[in-house]
């Protein structure tokens, strides 16, 4: 390698460039443009994606790209071209289909890769690029759109925001290009995580998305885009250019839907339920409320998530039994128990929730364990109820309410461990984000027969949570059942519930592809108010490939779920279900490899495509020497086994200031917190000279201080600690602290220092002094910053009320 020093004269910062940014004639990042067309049809969305790519290097390259696409999209083909050439692509078994591209990048031909990693985090590798070249990736899908209260929504993620990645790292190689190591947890951490771009990156990847609606016959109301400014000519709406791929694109349609059986005469039918004029029951409930406060949440998230949990504790009534759980890397219980939903329990629970900041990791698992603890204990005590106590009314309905943003990497082994008891219960989830994980959040709701309700900002919640008000109680149809037709056994997808302004949607397989005249009809049986209810629908053959596709696309989810949950022995049934209907998997891949070659053998260049931090998300300042791009919303943080780590305070919340790591492997992290502090008042990044003082003064200072101070060591809750001195608990190195005005002893002086976290005649906080498993780590100071006055840092205890200037 050969290293040329640069005269600084030469090298003046571009004035807008962003920190760290590095501009060249030909740029420096490979994915130059994203191209989205979709047309919708009523309550289906046909989208071709086209993805271009340029080789800026003088060797040849292989990019890689870490992509989300809606959650319940069918990818039905794959296509590459190249230097004039268009290369179809072939769906293989996922082993299979990377042998084929390994072995044509090695001999020196152009071949690209398309593979699922998750249900809605997508990757494409294209190699062999030669340099100033261009390739162009187009993949095809067919999408449902789900309809509420009178509208259709169109969502399109553009962006694979960080997640948190439990667990202990791995030895050997990691499986992907990603920041994060693949872990015991989450053995493919490193392909769900692309390093992120800072904030402000220049040369944004160029971003166009079109949306052309047909209202099939349906009187279209009004369309709406709640995220991004849109150009809107009849029934098309187009983004307006220079819009960056951080957050969902989100295109709101109100007609009224209908109920209808559409068959697509080659053995697949799509069935739509409008919900019937029946009236709403209310049955007792066990509510569980869990709310996520990591550090992803921080920001107006965190505020959403509040309101949003008020408001749901709000409609409980005094028939229901609740608890409320407030999680991050430890569980906090508003009060023991399930208790019932009285005025005085209801205000405890609201008084508990707006205490609640963000901080720590995503520790998912512990809270849905504990729900579930909770719900089944309860619902035991109910069918055998203590000798001589008075029934309560008859059966519970047990539910589980999530709040949360989703920003998890481990969703396989959330299934695995909690799934099945889940599906015992009816689980509804409110995700919160401009970058929702709404294909974890799906599956999680779909297994609890419950909704997912999704609020995208802080002007949406009010409009989401009457929805969720509505929801949450039981559902106006239940116990359903599907008859007519020839249906064939096993390929029906889940029929759920009915819940109000939710139409219900079936889709599956019948054997008979042409039904004689007046037999295509099915009827939908149910309980209604605990009476019987059914209706029947007639069928319309419409030729619609998309019905197929949509229909193998819920299949293979359906599947994937019941593998993530332990079922391995249907793995080949989920390879043979992808490959026969030509529907992309977790277990299968495109590959399109040309058969010229181009290349001496494999790439020389290997790059990652960063992405754009996500919209909304309060990332931490950049400090002045820092890298090109920070690889997560954390920087290295102390790790517990478990993958637990200590609580993250304020000053290392998303919001905080802080050191940003360049691109690289990533060392584990305890959650979306981030290590480092900038001092008030200094450049970011810089080091501040000492001021010169007196060693023989600062002595005497600081021991009258001592003797001012100190407490009689039998007084219970009170500290021996002296004032303006702060107090070290395990989890993290001490840093200097000024110190405050007075450092006397009076009453106002000790309310403003606040009770010491672990401090005599409590013994250690757990969530503060200890890691899970007991092991102390290294000191760490008891302050918090909470905002800024007159340019000074106002400081304050953990446990206490924010303090007066200091």
């Amino acid at each position: 390698m050969k290293i040329i020093s640069l005269d600084p004269a030469q090298c003046l910062p571009e004035p807008d460039a962003g920190m760290g940014a590095l501009r060249t004639e030909r740029g420096n990042l490979p994915l130059e443009s994203v191209d989205v067309a979709a047309r919708i049809s009523g309550l289906i969305a046909g989208v071709e994606v086209a993805q271009g790519f340029r080789n800026p290097f003088d060797v040849t390259l292989e990019a890689t790209y870490v992509f989300p696409l809606p959650d319940r999209a069918a990818v039905t083909a794959f296509t590459m071209e190249a230097d004039g050439r268009v290369v179809e692509g072939l769906l293989k078994e996922r082993g299979q289909a990377r042998a084929d591209y390994d072995r044509a990048l090695s001999e020196g031909r152009r071949a690209a890769l398309a593979e699922e990693d998750r249900p809605d985090v997508f990757t494409i590798t294209v190699g062999n690029i030669l340099p100033g070249e261009r390739v162009t990736v187009r993949l095809t899908l067919s999408q449902p759109l789900p309809y509420e209260d009178g509208a259709a929504t169109f969502r399109f993620p553009l962006v694979v925001a960080p997640r948190y990645i439990p667990g202990s790292p791995l030895d050997g190689s990691p499986a992907g290009g990603g920041v994060a190591p693949d872990t015991d947890a989450v053995p493919d951490a490193s392909r769900i995580t692309p390093p992120v771009l800072l904030p402000g990156f220049p040369h944004p990847v160029r971003l166009s998305l079109r949306a052309d609606v047909d209202p099939a016959g349906l009187e279209l109301k009004e369309m709406a885009s709640s995220l991004h400014l849109v150009q809107r000519e009849g029934t098309t709406v187009e983004l307006r250019p220079g819009e960056r791929l951080d957050r969902d694109f989100i295109l709101r349609l109100a007609f009224e839907a209908s109920t209808a059986l559409l068959l697509d005469g080659e053995g697949a039918f799509h069935l739509t339920v409008v919900p019937p004029a029946v009236e709403e029951t209310r049955v007792p409930r066990d509510v569980v409320l869990l709310l996520d406060r990591s550090g992803s949440m921080t920001g107006w998230k965190m505020v959403a998530a509040r309101r949003a949990a008020a408001r749901i504790v709000d409609t409980l009534t005094s028939d229901d039994r609740f608890a409320v759980l407030t999680f991050d890397s430890v569980v906090e219980q508003a009060f023991e128990g399930l208790r019932p939903a009285s005025d005085r329990n209801r205000y405890r629970a609201v008084e508990h929730l707006s205490r609640v900041d963000a901080r720590g990791g995503t520790e998912l698992l512990a809270p849905l364990h504990q729900a579930i603890s909770l719900l089944s204990t309860a619902s035991a005590a109910e069918e055998q109820p203590a000798p001589g106590a008075a029934g309560r009314g008859g059966p519970r309905d047990r539910v589980v309410v999530l709040v949360t943003d989703g920003q998890v990497g481990n969703e396989d082994q959330i299934l695995e461990q909690a799934g099945g008891a889940l599906s015992a219960m009816r689980v509804h989830v409110v995700g919160i984000d401009r970058a929702v994980n709404a294909g974890f959040l799906g599956r999680l709701a779909g297994l609890g027969a419950g909704r997912c309700e999704l609020v995208e900002s802080e002007d949406r919640l009010d409009a989401a949570m009457e929805q969720i008000h509505r929801r949450i109680g039981a559902p106006l149809v239940t116990d359903l059942s599907l008859k007519g037709l020839d249906l064939e056994p096993g390929t029906v997808s889940h029929l759920g519930s009915i819940f109000p302004g939710v139409p219900l949607t079936v889709s599956g397989r019948y054997r008979d592809a042409a039904p004689a005249q007046g037999t295509e009809a099915v009827t939908i049986h149910g309980l209604a108010g605990g009476r019987p209810w059914e209706q029947t629908v007639p069928g319309t053959v419409v030729r619609d490939p998309a019905i197929g596709a949509v229909w193998a696309r819920a299949q293979l989810r359906a599947l994937e779920d019941g593998y993530a949950m332990g079922e391995h022995d249907l793995e080949q049934e989920i390879v043979r279900t992808s490959t026969t209907y030509g529907v992309l998997c977790r277990f299968t891949a495109y590959v399109a490899v040309d058969t010229r070659q181009v290349a001496d053998g494999a790439p020389e260049h290997r790059v990652i495509q960063p992405v754009e931090p996500p919209s909304g998300w309060e990332l931490p300042a950049m400090p002045a020497a820092s890298g090109m791009m920070f690889t997560t919303m954390a920087a290295a943080a102390p790790q517990a086994p478990g993958g637990f780590a200590p609580e993250a305070s304020a000053l290392e919340a998303f919001g905080g200031s802080g050191a940003v790591r360049a691109a690289g492997p990533a060392p584990r992290s305890g959650g979306h917190a981030q290590a480092g502090l900038r001092q008030g008042g200094a450049a970011a990044g810089a080091r501040q000279a000492p001021a010169r003082r007196d060693p023989a003064a600062t002595a005497r200072r600081a021991r009258a201080t001592e003797d001012r101070d100190h407490r009689p060591s039998g007084v219970p809750g009170r500290s021996r600690q002296p004032a303006g001195r702060p107090r070290l608990l395990p989890g993290r190195p001490r840093r200097a602290v000024r110190p405050g005005p007075r450092a006397g002893g009076g009453r106002a002086s000790r309310r403003r220092r606040g009770r010491a976290v672990g401090a005599r005649g409590r013994g250690p906080d757990p969530a503060h002094g200890r890691r899970p498993g007991g092991d102390r780590a290294t000191p760490v100071l008891e302050t918090r910053l909470t905002g800024r006055h007159g340019g000074r840092l106002r400081v304050h205890g953990a446990r206490s009320r924010p303090g007066p200037t200091r």
